[in-house]
């Protein structure tokens, strides 16, 4: 599920007419302090983090002027949560509090339909709250069509004991609140609290509010830069790899950063997993010997090469990582051929620079760890690839005895990348370019490109050289599958004419502003 930040989740309810603290979103103590004289008085700074109990880890504070907000903001700014810095803080006025409620609409997958939940008692956890004082807690399903009922709103907020004004104010910021969940397709969408306030008004002082990933591209008003509930604001790499996957279809490619700000010597390992069981698995060993894993990546569904080349590319641009980890399920349907030329071209490029062990069972494995192997011994770092019959435990031995043994990289080597060509003969695929100089295939007696091409889409031309069998228009709309063989195959056993380029956006000048360009 994607999880709009507190600041997003309030403009939703304030569209909807909920009434919010006047409140500034500040990335710097300078700023804070500006928002803070803007709003005026006594103010609160809360980080924008993904993560309960804030007060009780110093990322809520009071501050009684702007300057004061400043400090705070400065404090909340230096620290981290899990391992992720503190971006963005929130400064909004103080609220006078009389009573602190909660109200929530969640979506019972057991009921199927809309749940609204309320309880007399917020400000902390519902679950805690239920547990702990039953009476304080009312749950009441309702349609999912038809708007949810001010007289049942009512009977609730009675139920738990709230009477009066108050009862009809909060039943009122109810309905409101069903409202906004379900012009967003909120997954659930909670008020704690939800205060009545000294002066007679009901408040949204903080709200949590989650989409159904599938319904995020429906709503581009909401500004969500990742459709996927990650534990913390998205990093720059994590926004680099959701743009991979949300204009690709074929497959998955998951990638969630766990780790930032390491060196090597400190056995951080880049993670590349397919299928979530397996990956868990292999995560798991990697742990026990001691490692570190920088990321979760999970490419499965049956990707294109392509995808996993960027995938690759991706996890290759965690700067201080030791080792490359590649293992998920033993039994997956894929061929896993994709697979291995997609990191070959990625290792290839980056290029690689520390010891990797890929396990990579399932269909074709035979061919993929004869590919990964064999097309990466220029590299001069050790690559192995083992199929489904070596435990991953092996795997991460391996590793393990690798970085172990790796010495210390005296300068980074030379990536593989193609000069331009002279004579080129180039179409377009799905995501990328693909481009033959025609100069080089003239002198290439194997013609593997043809005899690999999965699609079987190429053939010779009178000439000899490798020209697209199918129209142009049939190879971008998909003809052409991005298998990679056609430069893969093509370097290591002909005479390296082709190359695809397949972009990956703001990759580039995110390595080099970490100085790894």
């Amino acid at each position: 599920m994607a999880r709009l930040a507190e600041f997003q989740g309030k403009q939703v309810l304030a569209s909807v007419g909920i009434a919010v603290p006047r409140g500034r979103v500040a990335r710097s103590a300078a700023e804070a302090t500006e928002a803070a004289a803007r709003v005026g008085g006594a103010v609160v700074v809360k980080a924008q983090a993904a993560t309960t109990s804030r007060a009780a880890q110093g990322l809520v504070r009071m501050a009684a002027d702007a300057a004061a907000a400043g400090d705070a903001a400065a404090a909340i700014l230096a620290t981290q949560v899990g391992a992720f810095a503190v971006t963005e803080v929130l400064v909004e006025e103080r609220v006078a509090i009389a009573t602190e409620r909660y109200a929530g609409i969640i979506i019972d997958d057991r009921r199927r339909c809309p749940l609204l939940l309320v309880s007399a008692r917020g400000g902390s956890g519902i679950e805690e709250t239920a547990r702990a004082h039953p009476e304080a807690v009312a749950e009441l399903p309702f349609d999912a069509v038809e708007a949810l009922p001010q007289h049942a709103a009512r009977e609730l907020w009675r139920r738990v004991g709230v009477h009066g004004e108050e009862q009809r104010r909060l039943a009122d910021a109810c309905v409101r609140l069903a409202r906004a969940a379900r012009t967003v397709e909120a997954r659930s969408a909670e008020i704690n609290p939800l205060v009545f306030t000294a002066d007679g008004k009901v408040v949204a002082l903080d709200c949590r509010i989650t989409l159904d990933d599938a319904a995020v591209f429906r709503h581009p008003e909401l500004g969500i830069e990742v459709a996927r509930e990650l534990g913390h604001l998205p990093t720059e790499l994590e926004r680099i790899a959701w743009a991979v996957e949300r204009d690709d279809y074929r497959g998955t490619f998951y990638f969630l950063q766990m780790k930032d700000g390491f060196a090597r010597g400190q056995r951080v390992v880049a993670f590349h997993g397919a299928g979530g069981g397996g990956s868990m698995m292999a995560m798991d060993a990697l742990q026990s010997r001691g490692f570190t894993v920088a990321n979760f990546c999970d490419t499965s569904g049956n990707p294109p090469a392509s995808k996993v080349y960027r995938a690759a590319r991706v996890l290759l641009s965690q700067p201080g990582v030791d080792g490359y980890f590649g293992s998920g399920s033993g039994v997956a349907s894929q061929e896993q051929f994709h697979s291995a030329r997609g990191l070959v071209k990625a290792f290839l490029e980056e290029p690689l620079a520390v010891p990797a062990v890929v396990r990579l069972g399932g269909n074709g494995e035979e061919k993929a760890i004869e590919i990964l192997t064999g097309y990466t011994r220029s590299l001069g770092v050790p690559v192995e690839c083992y199929g489904k019959d070596t435990p991953v435990g092996a795997c991460a031995e391996r590793l393990a005895a690798l970085v172990a043994s790796a010495p210390a990289p005296e300068s980074q080597p030379n990536a593989v990348r193609p000069a331009p060509a002279t004579q080129p003969y180039s179409f377009a695929t799905p995501t990328g370019e693909i481009t033959y100089d025609h100069a080089v295939c003239a002198r290439c007696e194997s013609k593997a490109c043809v005899g690999a091409c999965v699609p079987q889409i190429l053939k010779l031309s009178e000439a000899g050289l490798p020209v697209l069998a199918v129209t142009l228009e049939e190879a971008k709309r998909g003809r052409c599958t991005e298998c990679l063989a056609c430069e893969v195959d093509c370097r290591a056993l002909g005479a390296g004419g082709g190359h695809v380029e397949l972009p990956v956006p703001g990759l580039d000048e995110y390595r080099a502003r970490r100085g790894m360009a």
